[in-house]
């Protein structure tokens, strides 16, 4: 164990308080009821980090980031709710006779002491960032208490069909469930997915595009968990061989979530993923995207007009949908009539007309479409173009004076073109409707709470120099609390917008290949997704792994 000495001690041998400082802190802290090195964060006299490298490099107490960590639910169990609430600890893993234990304050020796004379083991104590720890205390043992429940439950049925409650709310199982939505609304997740593993049960969070292992629970809980769902989404329990698909809307920390959930039977079981959609979310202006100053002009032009097909593309989770009603939202005006055929109707929009697709009545994209025109539309939106139907009727609607929006899984903008010509519609319908195209990819955001300056390497230099960028303001997040030590909070979009003008409609016609399209394309000052993101990059609001991570150089 570190030797036993006082944090002020320490933060004045680092240099980072003078004594007086030291003093007049502790005089404050007494009337506090607070722990020093959590009073001097609250009130500015250093960070969080600051504290953490104190003790990491002065006393050699290892920082442990729990985010990263896969915590066994018997460790959890050595120590009870009450004592790591109390003293802001969660035990890590048992090593031999010694526990590995995360603490917001490592030198609490009280602590220590009563958690070893608890368990009876040696502890080694482990600095983690507080506001990370409270959040996995709450994590971890709000769940594992129902969890614990489950398998109690389970273990004592005396015959194989006998029920456990999944439908009434004190039920553990109901906790759990929603526990697990809880915590998905509450850390930004856009996915929960439910994996059942040989000997495990896995539960993963997709937050700001990535996925990350959340915990695994144990493979006896996957029926009663799957049961649940199914009952929330009103699907049918009993059928576990073919997929199914439903919805539910819940009420979550005073916010409504939309919730898409999706069954998938694999060789262990039933896989879930439920798509978590806030429906309070309030819809970004078109200036917040992150259009560049070179292509929101272009797009604004596309919207603008009073007929044509504006295309935004890009592969699923790309923002496609957030771009769109964005450009709903800047039509939406008293005099214009704005009609929309969706799958799903994600975002509520007042003042538009908004019909959902239902494949079971035979309201189809095609057939919603046809209707929609005989509704008087000035804007129409269809929620994506998937068969050759709907994008003859997308563009003949284009061609009889309406401004038509949709989406369209592409990699390239001009890549658009050739797709909607391989789909089946005639090249002469595709140059006289096609207005703007857009594409789009989603990259990570450099976290705001823990952002630092990043020198760049030569290599990194060289290569923003060969596309034009030369004054970097490049930066990186340290990692933190907020972001979950990731470096990374929040996503913003990069884009490329081919402007379809009369040359361009003569080559489509001419049926032209990709290449030449771009070439076109590239002489009329367009910005590929690449040169857009490196340049948000060069800026400051992304990393270039990044941009790599979603584009590629070629």
């Amino acid at each position: 164990m570190a030797p036993r000495k006082k944090i002020g001690d320490l933060l004045v041998d680092a240099g980072l308080l003078t004594p007086e400082q030291l003093a007049t802190a502790l005089q404050e802290q007494r009337e506090t009821n607070m722990r020093l090195g959590e009073f001097l964060i609250k009130r500015n006299y250093l960070t969080e980090q600051q504290l953490i490298e104190v003790l990491e490099f002065q006393l050699g107490i290892p920082h442990i980031q729990l985010y990263r960590q896969k915590i066994d639910p018997k460790v959890i169990n050595m120590i009870p709710q009450r004592l790591a609430v109390q003293h802001q600890v969660l035990p890590v893993r048992l090593e031999s006779n010694k526990l590995i234990l995360a603490m917001a304050d490592p030198l609490d020796y009280f602590a220590i002491d009563e958690l070893r004379m608890s368990t009876g083991l040696r502890i080694e104590p482990h600095i983690a960032a507080r506001d990370e720890l409270q959040r996995a205390i709450k994590r971890y043992y709000g769940l594992q208490e129902s969890v614990d429940q489950i398998s109690q439950i389970l273990q004592n049925r005396e015959q194989e069909d006998a029920k456990l409650p999944a439908e009434e709310d004190d039920s553990p199982v109901v906790k759990t469930v929603n526990q697990l939505i809880i915590q998905a609304v509450q850390i930004g997740a856009s996915d929960i997915h439910i994996d059942p593993q040989e000997d495990s049960l896995r539960i993963r969070y997709r937050v700001d595009g990535m996925m990350r292992t959340e915990r695994t629970l144990p493979p006896h809980m996957q029926s009663v968990i799957v049961a649940r769902i199914k009952i929330m989404a009103n699907m049918n329990v009993a059928e576990r061989r073919l997929p199914q698909d439903g919805r539910v809307e819940m009420d979550i920390d005073f916010r409504k979530v939309d919730i898409r959930i999706s069954t998938l039977p694999t060789i262990h079981g039933e896989k879930i993923v439920m798509r978590v959609l806030d429906l309070d979310n309030t819809l970004e202006e078109l200036e917040k995207l992150g259009l560049s100053e070179h292509n929101l002009p272009l797009f604004l032009k596309g919207i603008r007009n009073p007929h044509g097909v504006v295309l935004i593309t890009g592969p699923t989770g790309s923002g496609k949908t957030t771009t769109l009603y964005s450009a709903l939202s800047r039509l939406n005006e008293e005099n214009v009539n704005i009609v929309t055929v969706e799958d799903p109707v994600e975002y509520k929009l007042q003042g538009i007309n908004q019909v959902q697709v239902n494949m079971t009545t035979g309201l189809t994209f095609a057939r919603g479409l046809r209707a929609i025109l005989r509704q008087d539309p000035n804007v129409v939106m269809v929620g994506e173009i998937r068969d050759v139907e709907t994008a003859e009727i997308a563009v003949r609607s284009a061609m009889t004076g309406h401004l038509v929006l949709s989406t369209l899984h592409t990699n390239s903008a001009v890549n658009a073109i050739t797709r909607l010509i391989d789909m089946g519609v005639e090249p002469f319908l595709v140059s006289s409707s096609l207005s703007c195209i857009v594409a789009q990819r989603l990259v990570r955001r450099v976290c705001p709470y823990c952002m630092t300056d990043h020198q760049p390497s030569d290599d990194e230099r060289r290569l923003l120099g060969e596309y034009g960028f030369r004054e970097l303001a490049m930066k990186k997040g340290a990692g933190c609390g907020e972001c979950g030590r990731t470096g990374f909070k929040g996503r913003l979009a990069i884009h490329e917008i081919v402007d379809v003008d009369d040359a361009l409609r003569s080559m489509i016609l001419q049926k032209r290949s990709d290449s030449d399209y771009r070439a076109h394309a590239v002489k009329q000052g367009f910005i590929p997704l690449l040169v857009d993101g490196l340049g948000k990059a060069a800026a400051g609001h992304t990393t270039l792994s990044e941009i790599f991570r979603v584009t590629s150089l070629t």
